[in-house]
């Protein structure tokens, strides 16, 4: 369906500016969204159950990495957490690839869904591999077997998820639809997230005891990732026949010209809002990827005094604990974008994000140690707010690059985003288990000490806030607003109609 301004403006150029197209006819106001912009419920659905493989396949090895093989086989941190950095960089690498691959590509199936079915497969039979160690290996023989077993399943990994995420960003055209996407992802999210929060507790049940009657935590931990495998099996073919590529016919009618690798990092980092996105992304994601591992050692050494069982425990209580947040927070950012714009509500987030780090000081207390929960809880609602938001305000972004370029690049721009960010969040990982040793903590001590501890709480609450000021900072100057994307997609129905 055409665009009624395709009677008033005359066919844009492929490099019109936004500026050009401010005396194009203005659309309504975007306060709800038009029937034939709404995504249908059950393509929701099956772009939500990515998050199966997006949380599992990129996440659920680094939850359980120190549990694995710190606390049981006693690799020193200092070498998880370089080989975690590592993985990252790799990650990094390989998503840039994917992304430009996806983009360019043509098949009857589209250009996203072919690689979201053989890279989820694939990533869920590869999942258990990644802790197919012996026990008594040296640590250096530890780090090799992280290493290569990364190398192999990280682009697996990048396969699946970046043709996803780039699908995310090409669902609806509406401003507001398209958060209404990311919140049903979110939403769905919450279930394999307190999966991850159950993965310690479930590598220590009974059923798991050594001969000595001792939790075998690498055993457990083989047998959840083999579980979880399946299941991402099955996500990977509901997702390929449930979802559908609303922008590719349109593509291809036009014959979009293949984009050079070249501009999947160069020229998408020239656009000025993407930037801002950018800036405000790798504030957040470094600021807490630098403690990612304190809140586990603060629960377990500070709150249970040790006791790793008892830990695990709380870990999954905090678990259940996050996912009702979580599912609070998804409706509430959504209705204050909807009302306020999401820049206000991302700022809103990051206001909220810095009360709830600088809670963790009290929160984390042994003489109360339910007050975890909330601890966990109030991270977790202001996170499910972030990615909600963030999602969508990238696919807002996309958009005005079309408009200045004439091509939907949503692959180079995942792609991009990736690899700054996970460069980035790879410093920051990379750098979390050294600042755990120079916090003075002692894997083979049962009871640390009382400067450990101290300096464990006190970088958990500080680090985060310096990150999220800076994060609010960048939102804060962000320029797509509501009303702009109103003219930008004026802009670009002049050119090529409605999708």
């Amino acid at each position: 369906m055409n665009s009624p301004s395709l009677d008033l403006v005359a066919t844009l150029p492929a490099s019109v500016s936004l500026d050009e197209t401010l005396d194009a006819p203005k659309a309504p106001p975007m306060c709800a969204s038009p029937v034939s912009d709404r995504v249908p419920l059950p393509q929701k659905l099956g772009y939500g159950l990515g998050a199966f493989i997006d949380m599992w396949g990129h996440w659920l090895y680094p939850t359980l990495a120190f549990h694995v093989y710190n606390v049981f086989l006693g690799m020193a941190p200092g070498l998880i957490s370089t080989a975690q950095s590592i993985k990252i960089l790799i990650d990094a690498a390989s998503d840039a690839f994917f992304g430009w691959v996806s983009d360019n590509t043509r098949t009857r199936h589209g250009r996203r869904r072919p690689f979201i079915l053989v890279g989820g497969v694939l990533a869920g039979i590869g999942l258990p591999l990644m802790f197919a160690v012996g026990r008594g290996w040296s640590d250096m023989e530890y780090f090799i077997f992280m290493i290569v077993s990364t190398a192999i399943y990280v682009p697996i990994m990048s396969c699946f998820n970046l043709p996803w995420s780039s699908l995310g960003s090409e669902m609806t055209p509406d401003y507001h639809e398209r958060t209404s996407v990311m919140s049903t992802r979110n939403a769905i999210q919450k279930i394999p997230e307190l999966a991850m929060f159950f993965a310690a507790q479930f590598t220590t049940l009974a059923i798991f005891n050594d001969a000595n009657g001792k939790p075998d935590i690498l055993r457990g931990a083989q047998t959840y990732c083999a579980i979880l495998g399946a299941i991402m099996v099955v996500a990977a073919v509901a997702i390929f026949y449930l979802v559908r590529e609303r922008y590719y016919d349109t593509l291809v009618s036009q014959k979009q010209e293949k984009i050079p690798f070249s501009d999947t990092l160069w020229r998408t980092l020239r656009c000025e809002p993407f930037r801002q996105v950018l800036a405000m992304m790798m504030a957040y994601g470094i600021g807490t990827a630098m403690v990612a591992a304190l809140g586990y050692y603060a629960t377990v050494y500070y709150v249970c005094h040790g006791d790793i069982g008892l830990a695990t425990k709380w870990n999954t209580a905090m678990g259940i604990a996050g996912m009702a947040f979580g599912f609070a927070g998804i409706p509430f950012f959504t209705w204050l974008a909807r009302r306020y714009s999401k820049r206000n509500a991302l700022a809103t987030v990051f206001a909220l994000a810095i009360c709830a780090f600088i809670g963790d000081w009290w929160l984390y207390d042994p003489a109360h140690p339910a007050l975890q929960l909330l601890a966990c809880g109030f991270v977790a609602f202001t996170g499910a707010g972030f990615w909600t938001l963030y999602g969508s305000t990238v696919a807002d972004v996309i958009d005005y690059d079309e408009l200045e370029t004439g091509q939907r690049r949503e692959g180079s721009f995942a792609a991009c985003q990736s690899w700054i960010s996970k460069v980035g969040i790879a410093l920051g990982v990379g750098a979390s288990g050294w600042i755990l040793q120079l916090t003075g903590f002692d894997s083979k001590a049962p009871v640390q000490t009382e400067h450990a501890i101290f300096m464990i709480r006190i970088l958990l609450s500080g680090i985060p806030v310096i990150g999220l000021v800076i994060a609010l900072i960048a939102i804060l100057k962000f320029s797509l607003t509501e009303e702009r994307m109103r003219e930008i997609r004026v802009g670009l129905e002049a050119r090529r109609g409605r999708v």
